[in-house]
């Protein structure tokens, strides 16, 4: 099935599953409704006949009532979770339409000083990340943008690649990890908060005297409410435990409201977390990559999905802080602060070096769910092959990801050796800046492990460097020229350090006179095949081009080109071999206005 065939049907028969949820929240309503309704009847019609006769069906009745808003709440809960799988899928309809712009941009990821995020459109509206991530935790979004920022080594690629293609054939289970997700995003702030915590020394759990009150206390005071009920205790004694209680039970409280204030309001984010880890922990991998990341969930004492659930329960216990009418007498009466502090700290003794782990594990689950989502949507992209020796690079068919079926337009890509530079030369508007992306944006994928926007792909492992979209910066007092110089310098550093790297340079050195152009521009390329480096270098200059006259075996000429009838153009966008010689400039210039 088509991946657009296969969300259209999602769509429906999700759709369809919530018209039944709504039907059955109609009817516990109803049912609740009747259960109060029976419970006022049997107080007005059986309580002439004695107490006892109303007692049996009022707690059968509250007994059904309590059962019917657990069930309520459950229904509630698949309502929100069916709604955001709908969504999901109706999202994925709107990219397959070309219409990704509600995925996050991972603008804060912007780097114009990196060698080639800013170049490529890694980041920002209609970049490469929104156009690919999935992702709904903080966690995750770091991890694909640290993927698409760096290559990965060999070994983590092939690895990637696996798994990819395992996760691409489970689209129900991404989909429900991302509906998951959708609950409440999960923020490194949490994971901050929780670090800061377990970094600090337990306040109440090594001191022996808190470790007695927590059972004595309450111990004694139920003792002595019980006796004064029967008699053998006057009020007095009662109420004076009472205050004795109550004033222990506010010095405490004292002393664990900053620590609440540190860990709470986390419940929402948390509760997330675990149903997200429960899905994982529920699922079995084959590849080993998957199962790598599973293993971080495992714990000797049980799963993490149920830890994290104990561990909600008590910040939910201790958040009834808020509640002061339900805190106030479970405080006096059990010392309902100090129990619960206890708890807090066992587990955090408990689970304290395994809690990052968690975090970080979600996060590459969710990065590596993105990368097959795209695999996915795009069966006729393939996964790249790989060649240790630096350096070999050949693509069949290479499309820009981020262009429309209708608008993209492939072509080829050989480089056999280091120190082989290809020289791309043609006018305005031809497509070479275009087809320089599509290098430079499929080998990050590549590198990251994803499958590409080619029908064929091999490349050595290497690192993208490129000069393509050079501005001035007026808060820094830099022209654009020089913003150039600066870029080439961190090319010929890491040429001269022989570092892997594939350049891709478009038009160089821009901001100055023709003839300088030109002169640095021959001297960067003997510079460049000199050390062996390799690249696509787009021209206007044909000239340059002149030099396989010079560097035969280095050089490699090719073109884009433009057809003219009269005074308009047709572009086809299609890479050729050798120089152009076709000229576009003055014809636009003419159609403005320009008397040449």
């Amino acid at each position: 099935m088509e991946p657009i065939d296969f969300y259209k049907q999602n769509v429906i028969s999700l759709q369809h599953g919530l018209e039944i949820l709504n039907k059955r929240k109609s009817k516990l309503a109803w049912l609740r409704f009747a259960a109060i309704a029976g419970i006022a009847a049997c107080w007005y019609f059986l309580l002439p006949f004695g107490f006892w006769y109303v007692l049996v069906p009022v707690i059968f009745l509250s007994l059904v009532f309590t059962r019917l808003i657990y069930a309520d709440l459950k229904n509630k809960s698949a309502l929100t979770h069916q709604h955001h799988l709908v969504t999901v899928n109706q999202d994925e309809l709107k990219a397959m339409d070309h219409n990704y712009y509600g995925f996050a941009e991972g603008s804060e990821f912007a780097n114009k000083e990196h060698v080639y995020v800013h170049d490529l459109d890694i980041f920002g509206h209609a970049s490469l990340y929104q156009y690919i991530n999935r992702t709904r935790s903080e966690m995750g979004s770091i991890t694909l943008a640290n993927w698409l920022s760096a290559p990965a080594k060999s070994e983590m690629i092939r690895n990637r690649q696996e798994a990819i293609k395992e996760l691409s054939a489970k689209t129900g289970w991404r989909q429900t990890l991302q509906a998951l997700g959708a609950a409440q995003k999960i923020n490194m702030e949490t994971l901050h908060r929780l670090q800061s915590w377990f970094d600090e020394e337990h306040r109440f759990l090594n001191t022996r005297i808190w470790m007695l009150l927590r059972y004595l206390v309450p111990a004694v005071l139920i003792t002595v409410i019980i006796l004064n009920m029967a008699d053998v205790l006057n009020n007095y004694t009662r109420n004076y435990c009472l205050l004795a209680a109550a004033l222990l039970a506010f010095y405490i409280s004292k002393k664990v409201t900053p620590l609440h204030q540190q860990v709470s309001k986390m419940t929402e984010e948390l509760e997330v977390l675990k149903d997200s880890i429960k899905l994982i922990e529920e699922t079995e991998f084959t590849t080993s990559y998957l199962q790598d990341l599973k293993n971080h969930f495992k714990q000797q004492d049980g799963k993490a999905s149920a830890r994290l659930n104990k561990l909600n329960g008590i910040l939910e216990r201790l958040d009834l802080r808020f509640n002061f009418v339900v805190f106030i007498p479970l405080d006096i009466l059990l010392q309902w602060d100090l129990q619960q502090v206890i708890a807090l700290e066992k587990w955090k003794e408990q689970h304290k070096n395994k809690v990052s782990g968690w975090f970080t594990a979600l996060g590459e689950f969710e990065a590596i769910s993105s990368l097959s989502t795209l695999a996915y949507n795009h069966p006729h992209w393939c996964f790249p092959v790989f060649k240790k020796d630096h350096f070999f690079i050949e693509g069949k068919e290479i499309g820009h990801p981020l262009l429309t079926a209708a608008t993209c337009v492939t072509n080829p890509l050989h480089i056999s050796a280091a120190g082989e530079l290809m020289l791309v030369t043609g006018s305005n508007m031809t497509g070479k800046s275009t087809y320089l992306r599509s290098i430079g944006i499929n080998t990050v994928l590549a590198m990251a492990g994803s499958p590409v926007c080619a029908k064929y792909f091999c490349l050595s492992p290497v690192q993208i460097i490129s000069s393509m979209r050079v501005t001035d910066n007026l808060e820094e007092s830099t022209s654009t020229f020089y913003a150039e110089l600066k870029k080439l310098k961190t090319v010929i550093d890491k040429v001269n350090n022989k570092e892997k790297i594939f350049i891709l340079l478009d038009e160089i050195l821009r901001g100055t006179n023709s003839l300088d152009r030109h002169t640095g521009s021959a001297a960067l390329i003997r510079q460049l095949i000199k050390h062996e480096a390799v690249g696509i270098i787009a021209t206007h200059d044909v000239e340059l081009a002149k030099m396989k006259e010079e560097f035969p075996e280095h050089i490699l000429n090719y073109h884009f080109d433009v057809q003219v009838n009269g005074e308009e153009l047709y572009f086809d966008y299609r890479l050729k071999e050798g120089i152009c010689t076709s000229l576009n400039a003055s014809i636009l210039m003419k159609k403005i206005g320009i008397e040449l």
